[in-house]
């Protein structure tokens, strides 16, 4: 059994005349990270390893805030990989069936529409749109990444729902 849990980075400014990949986090977007975080925490039993995210600040910001605000005993190691800097999920895709499959939670931080693509695509229940700060858990019955197929929808966790 494998399970992704995917979340899109926080609420990102356009107003600093930067390049997209360095946009920063709104306040809304790190005040809505930790509302799902701590959340998410609340309702699961998963373990925060095995986390995966994407080089643009916005989406790094949303890791280490997720991180920072996860109350580990131990130290998480953060990997940066520059294909899930990525929008229409091809990338994403091919990023999650090269995992080694001793991994049996991932945690990844990216962007729409490759996360919208990916949840619906894999998942079973059809989400119109993940949302800025947007956590899902999706499930899958396989034992080797590689092997990817259709599994089971498990959380859905919006900020506007938390509010």
């Amino acid at each position: 059994m494998k399970k992704i849990i995917v979340i899109r980075h926080g609420k990102s400014s356009w107003n600093h005349g930067v390049a997209d990949q360095f946009r920063p986090l709104k306040s809304i977007g790190l005040i809505n990270t930790i509302l799902v975080c701590k959340n998410f925490q609340k309702m699961s039993d998963i373990s925060l390893k095995n986390v995966f995210t994407s080089p643009a600040k916005r989406a790094l910001d949303t890791c280490n805030i997720f991180v920072d605000n996860f109350f580990l005993e131990t130290h998480v190691e953060v990997q940066i990989v520059d294909d899930l800097y990525d929008f229409d999920g091809l990338k994403l895709l091919n990023f999650i069936k090269s995992l080694a499959n001793n991994l049996e939670s991932v945690f990844i931080f990216g962007h729409n529409n490759a996360l919208n693509n990916f949840v619906n695509t894999y998942g079973n229940v059809y989400i119109e749109n993940v949302p800025t700060s947007g956590l899902v858990v999706l499930e899958f019955d396989i034992d080797n990444w590689s092997n990817l197929k259709t599994g089971n929808t498990k959380l859905k966790l919006f900020p506007k729902s938390l509010k």
